[in-house]
């Protein structure tokens, strides 16, 4: 009789199942360098604002790309549906929990204008930022072209799950190199968690891959279909595919985890994993210039049958510089995001990002609670 044949179960770990152990060698944090390229744009502040509706306005593109980083519009969004989208954003952050949902899902209903896209776009070039956009896979080949005719930097291609190979009834879907022939800039694609896809999806010729799939603080999709992968594991094995595909082809692709990073010690564990940059949207939708108002909704929260997302109340901790730079009198790591990960480079020793990924990680699932009584007392 042949043994039966069981499912092998792979561990998989969050942030806060591990830690970084210090290095050898320290450094004074003023001696590092936190820079991000993508295809010859360098940025000092490596982290990416998400593309969702409560953070990135026009405004908040200029403000961010003013403090170092790129934020990411959503061209599906409210910016390019409405004249006056302000109102539409007052009237979702202003509704009661229950009516969140539904007020959502009324307010996406409003078409796309393409003349929008075009003066949206121009209203962050005008102030001389860059500008990325991040756009659905249905509707890059609409919409990709006219936001790059009209100057932008940046397209993001990204849905909850995305992959190099899709089947739909489409005679011809998106394909990452007939698009990389039509637009010149450089070309994001996302959302992914595994090896395989990471690999594929480089080899199609884009220009860095977002990973992540659900663990959005607004995001409900592990919910509501039990799909995703922790940030930890999943970061690890797309850096992993990033790896390997430098050496097989010279060209260095980069990894930015999106999604499940509250505090400074989540995002110096996503750069210890293998992260070249990271993409942020709670954190920064508490911050007072974006348009949320204390709110965040994911941008799968307006599905019309079945919404993956739920407007969730943030509120409004600081000003973006707060967030991002300090000064700060909060010690739950929610601020000075990139003061924190200049102390933990020096801590252990990297000059630079790419350094940090050949730091020692530790499995810890104490590392939150060990010795902290009195802490989580105050909780």
């Amino acid at each position: 009789m042949e043994s039966p044949e069981f499912k092998e179960l792979r561990r998989a770990y969050g942030f806060d199942e591990i830690a970084i152990a210090p290095g050898t060698v320290t450094l004074n944090p003023s001696q590092v360098n936190t820079d991000f390229s993508i295809d010859g744009m360098t940025m000092p502040t490596p982290i990416l604002a998400a593309g969702m509706d409560a953070i990135v306005s026009p405004a908040f593109a200029i403000k961010f790309y003013e403090m170092g980083g790129l934020a990411v519009m959503n061209l599906e969004g409210v910016q390019t549906r409405y004249d006056n989208p302000g109102e539409v954003l007052n009237e979702i952050a202003d509704a009661r929990k229950e009516d969140a949902t539904e007020i959502l899902q009324k307010a996406y209903t409003a078409p796309i204008r393409e003349a929008l896209v075009g003066d949206r776009v121009q209203e962050i070039k005008s102030k001389g930022a860059l500008c990325a956009v991040s756009i659905t896979p249905a509707n890059t080949k609409w919409l990709a072209p006219i936001a790059v005719e009209a100057g932008a930097d940046t397209i993001v291609v990204q849905s909850t799950v995305t992959t190099a190979k899709h089947v739909s009834n489409s005679k011809r879907g998106l394909v990452f190199s007939d698009l990389l022939e039509i637009i010149n800039v450089p070309v994001l694609v996302g959302n992914c968690v595994s090896y395989d896809v990471a690999l594929e999806l480089m080899e199609t010729g884009i220009h860095g891959v977002l990973v992540g799939v659900g663990p959005g603080a607004a995001c409900t999709t592990r919910e509501v279909t039990g799909v995703g992968v922790p940030q930890v594991t999943a970061t690890i094995d797309c850096a992993a595919a990033r790896n390997e595909y430098q050496r097989r082809t010279g060209r260095y692709v980069p990894i930015i985890t999106d999604g499940g990073i509250r505090t400074g010690g989540d995002l110096c564990k996503a750069f210890a994993c293998g992260a070249d940059a990271v993409m942020i949207g709670t954190p920064l939708a508490q911050s007072k210039e974006a348009p949320g108002k204390g709110h965040n909704w994911g941008m799968a929260s307006p599905h019309p049958a079945l919404p993956r997302g739920v407007r969730v109340d943030v509120d409004v901790k600081g000003s973006l510089k707060e967030i991002l730079f300090g000064p700060t009198s909060k010690t739950d790591g929610t601020q000075n995001l990139m003061g924190a990960l200049e102390v933990c480079m020096g801590m252990i020793g990297a000059f630079n990002i790419r350094d940090m990924h050949s730091s020692n990680i530790v499995i810890a699932p104490s590392i939150k609670t060990e010795g902290k009584h009195h802490q989580l007392d105050l909780r």
